[in-house]
């Protein structure tokens, strides 16, 4: 009973689906809603839904994996059990009722167990809830381009001093979440000796109190950390003007000194970089290259396929069915096109063949899922890039049309207007997301690799800062812009002769499209086209502030000036030019940016006084900008901002934040519950939150 409901009363998708109870040690029927910030909400069936009742199971999904088959299960269970692995063969630590099971596995909170009737349900669950992972892993607000990137260099230089270099899976979720992820990543192993010993009985319920025990923790070690970030955000909020004033006031010699302290860096640091470049990363890029541009390319073209696809077919259904008075139907279906799991799974999928082979061991990649989902979320922008310019311009064309002809023919032009802008801009978002993956292989390796001569000499630098910048000059920082630098031209070099071999369909940046399609420029930032309040005459549509916000600017790299891939408020404009019209990557500012964001800017809408407690991967989207150095990225997109109707799943409902009243008595903010509560049993009232 799986249906698509694109956005209808901000609810993605839903359906019925079995979930197995740990209290009761049954399956049960489930009605699962899906609303647009992508948490997982669980009803006892339909009918609760519908009445208003309270539900289940609240799943936030950020650091989850999908997994199919009971034995890729019982394989990751078996290995974070304490003590020696148990034999194959074990009984499993669940029984599935029927062949297709969907199982959401964490390495610290605890487990969710699903099944479906059919394979292809099985398909299409998974592709929902990979949809949901994929959102929800970037929870970090990026309402400000200084909190964020600070918060990843943080947690990044902390692995680092602890000699962890390289990706990291688990820098997803919000703030809070990844501190939590850093501290049982330290944690456990201390916990698996210490608790491993006294765990009784056979091996499944072994496995069953261990992850009891993972996930009680987990909690605990989560209503600390906010805590404890929470007042270092207040603490940060009140020193912030007396800093700022003083950046304003001594901007220039802040400057200054940090160039003459780079300067000495440089001298010291990049000979011994630019060998360690040589020897053991400038042989292997081409190859990394490579293995990134397959399957990227695969997936982008896929996506140009399914567009052209669902665009022809809405042309031929308006030839077949009657013309214009159909065009409202479809264009509210294209225009959801990327948001919808199933349609778009074809594309995602070609990143699964990501496979880095012996570079990975080499450069101390954890795992290529940074990559795949980074990749999936540029494809998912691209493709609501592409429905938004075609809906744009077809609604420009409408009133000069003379029946069911003249609109075919419009749309079949417009339609090679839109490819055409698209195979540049996904070019330019290609090259971006190599040079980009590029750095956050490379960059940790060269740190690791220059650390034992160099790590331990820079505290000598430290005297060269004036003791009222040493909070605006890291010594650290500087050091890590230098060993960019190092590796930089050999990155850009090997993306730039990529593109002229053309083997993936990429353009020259130096190839501009001058002129090429003159009324593109014309399209401007708004609010998406209802087709349904416009062209249908029904008064209930959705009011023009609800409807989902998209990128402020559609007008792509066409012009040569000043061109740049759409953006929103929260990121440079910049830093998302092709680099024909970007300024040297050796300048000190450009470097510094390059270094810092580490995570996805997520564009923010209106603010709203709950930010800091809200789930904040939405269904909508605007542009993203990618992360372009070392840790591991977060896919986001930008927040629907809508206000959902009061019987409806709420923001807060599948974040830390759960309403505590029935959401029919409750039409204030949802308050904060208990999320040291350990599940629900089939009776009771209480409602499981995750994180």
């Amino acid at each position: 009973d799986f249906h698509w409901v694109p956005l209808e009363d901000h609810v993605i998708y839903s359906g019925n689906l079995f979930q197995y109870i740990e209290e009761t040690k049954k399956w049960r029927n489930r009605f699962c809603v899906v609303p647009h910030n992508y948490g997982l909400v669980l009803y006892e069936n339909k009918l609760a839904y519908d009445r208003v009742l309270q539900p289940r199971v609240l799943v936030n999904s950020a650091g989850y994996k999908i997994l199919t088959s009971l034995d890729q299960y019982l394989e990751l269970v078996n290995s974070s059990l304490p003590g020696a692995t148990p034999k194959s063969g074990n009984t499993p630590i669940l029984k599935c009722p029927t062949q297709f099971p969907l199982i959401l596995w964490h390495p610290y909170a605890r487990h969710y167990y699903f099944c479906v009737m059919t394979g292809k349900e099985q398909e299409k669950w998974r592709a929902v809830f990979q949809d949901c992972v994929r959102h929800c892993n970037n929870g970090i607000s990026e309402d400000s381009k200084v909190e964020a990137p600070a918060f990843t260099d943080a947690v990044r230089m902390y692995r680092q001093s602890k000699e962890q270099y390289g990706t990291w899976d688990m820098l997803c979720g919000n703030e809070t979440q990844i501190l939590s992820n850093l501290v049982m990543e330290e944690l456990a192993p201390e916990l698996k000796s210490a608790i491993g010993p006294r765990l009784k009985g056979k091996t499944q319920e072994r496995q069953r109190t261990w992850i009891q025990i993972s996930d009680a923790v987990y909690r605990m070690v989560y209503d600390q950390t906010k805590a404890q970030y929470d007042a270092m955000v207040t603490k940060c909020e009140l020193e912030r003007p007396q800093m700022e004033s003083t950046i304003r006031t001594d901007m220039d010699q802040i400057i200054t000194s940090k160039e003459h302290l780079a300067s000495k860096i440089r001298a010291f640091v990049l000979p011994k970089a630019e060998i360690c470049v040589r020897n053991h990363v400038q042989p292997y890029i081409s190859s990394i290259l490579e293995a990134l541009m397959t399957p990227t390319s695969q997936g982008f073209a896929e996506v140009r396929e399914v567009f052209f696809k669902e665009v022809t077919d809405m042309n031929m259904n308006i030839v077949n069915e009657g013309g214009p008075e159909k065009l409202v139907e479809y264009m509210e279906k294209l225009s959801h096109l990327a948001f919808h799991p199933v349609k778009m799974q074809s594309c995602y999928e070609k990143m699964d063949q990501l496979k880095l082979e012996g570079l990975q061991q080499r450069f101390d990649v954890s795992s290529t899922s940074v990559f795949k989902q980074r990749a999936q979320i540029h494809m998912r922008q691209q493709m609501d890039d592409a429905v938004h310019t075609f809906e744009t311009l077809l609604h420009q064309e409408l009133g000069k049309l003379q029946g069911k002809d003249d609109l075919c023919k419009s749309i079949q032009r417009i339609l090679e207007r839109v490819l055409k802008k698209y195979d540049y801009d996904s070019s330019t978002v290609r090259k971006k997301f190599f040079r980009e993956a590029l750095l956050q292989i490379t960059i940790p390796f060269l740190l690791k690799k220059l650390a034992p001569t160099c790590k331990g000499e820079l505290a000598k630098f430290q005297e060269l800062i004036f003791e009222d910048f040493a909070s605006f000059i890291l010594v650290e920082n500087t050091y890590e812009e230098v060993v960019l630098q190092s590796v930089m031209k050999d990155i850009m070099q090997a993306v730039k002769e990529a593109a002229v071999q053309r083997k993936h369909n990429l353009y020259r940046d130096s190839m501009v499209m001058h002129n090429s399609d003159p009324n593109l420029h014309l399209l401007g930032e708004g609010i998406p086209i209802d087709w349904g309040e416009e062209y249908s005459s029904q008064s209930d549509a959705e009011p023009a502030a609800d409807k989902r916000r998209r990128a402020k600017q559609v007008v792509s790299v066409i012009q040569d000036d000043e061109g740049a891939l759409p953006y929103e408020s929260g990121t440079e404009p910049e830093e998302l030019a092709p680099q024909a019209t970007r300024g040297s990557p050796d300048s000190v500012k450009e470097i510094r940016e390059m270094l810092e964001k580490e995570v996805l800017k997520e564009p923010a809408g209106p603010a709203d006084v709950e930010a800091e407690e809200r789930l904040t991967n939405g269904t909508v989207v605007t542009q993203e900008s990618a992360p372009t150095s070392l840790a591991e990225p977060s896919p986001s997109s930008a927040e629907h901002q809508a206000n959902a109707d009061s019987h409806k799943p709420s923001d807060k409902e599948t974040g830390e934040e759960v309403s505590a009243l029935g959401r029919e008595r409750s039409p204030e903010p949802a308050e904060p519950a208990a999320t040291g509560s350990m599940g629900t049993t089939e009776s009771g009232e209480a409602v499981q939150t995750e994180f």
